[in-house]
């Protein structure tokens, strides 16, 4: 399955009061050039991190940054309940006053409150990882959904090309009998003596010199393996790189052997969807 190179994946979640937010950044690169940006205190995670990203990702330009923001709309504070329910009935107990609300008093008062940690346990750093994977995994999908635009893309050129060589093999058939009714036209002109076991020696080796029917043979193989490959659940990018370029070898000996102008037009026409597969092969894992 075709998998794009590029793609975005994003993750958040609140911890600690904290708000964790892990965005992730994919392009075009030969190889894993993987970037990353996260809290000092991260650290223990790096080389999990970066196995995870190797394997899922496994190569482009990565850039992967975690940011910890302080949730402001979190109370980060915890009400001592059992504390403040004793100030109140002290309170009480020295003025009796049912219309008074001590709450307002009572949580003032030493240890009523207590401040929520912000340090992270564990158990928290397990989380953050989560969040960091659920990060990873969405720009796997992204990359995936990107892919099957790339290969209906592929599908079409390749369809396109096939087309095209169909057109060339039905004008081969009677393109080798123009070359020899030209051939005998011209001497006929010329009013030249020639021995005919020799002329036909030269007009085997003429046609051969221009025969690309091992071309089209070669270029019908090559346009069914990327096909093939194309529907192939492994990561194929490269080769269907190294098809592409089989397959343009194959059309610029057609083309440079044609020598007739009917079928240069067809060659022109693979050659120019072949291109719009050049454009995008390097954009796939």
């Amino acid at each position: 399955m075709v998998q794009s190179m590029t793609g975005f994946g994003k993750a958040e979640a609140i911890i600690k009061s904290k708000k964790i937010v892990v965005e992730l950044r994919a392009l075009n690169s030969k190889t894993l050039d993987l970037n990353l940006k996260y809290p000092e205190f991260l650290g223990d995670l790096d080389l999990l991190i970066r196995k995870n990203v190797s394997n899922k990702l496994i190569k482009g330009k990565i850039d992967l940054i975690i940011n910890i923001e302080k949730n402001k709309s979190l109370n980060r504070f915890k009400i001592n309940t059992e504390i403040v329910k004793d100030y109140i009935n002290q309170l009480n107990s020295i003025k009796k006053d049912t219309t008074n609300n001590y709450i307002n008093i009572a949580v003032k008062l030493p240890d009523s409150l207590s401040k929520l940690t912000d340090e992270f346990n564990k158990n928290d750093l397990k989380r953050i990882f989560n969040v960091i994977n659920k990060a990873i995994n969405r720009a796997v999908k992204f990359r995936l959904y990107e892919g099957k635009s790339i290969t209906k893309s592929f599908k079409l050129s390749i369809k396109k090309i096939e087309n095209a060589l169909k057109q060339i093999k039905k004008l081969e058939k009677s393109r080798i009998f123009k070359i020899k009714r030209k051939i005998k036209s011209s001497l006929k002109e010329l009013k030249l003596k020639v021995d005919q076991n020799r002329f036909e020696q030269e007009l085997i080796y003429y046609i051969e010199k221009y025969d690309f029917s091992e071309e089209i043979d070669r270029l019908d193989s090559h346009l069914n393996l990327f096909k093939l490959t194309l529907n192939d659940n492994s990561n194929n990018g490269k080769k269907l790189g190294f098809i592409v370029q089989e397959i343009g070898r194959e059309i610029n000996t057609i083309g440079s052997k044609a020598n007739d102008s009917k079928i240069q037009k067809f060659v022109v026409d693979m050659k120019d969807n072949l291109e719009k597969i050049k454009e995008q092969i390097y954009n796939i894992i």
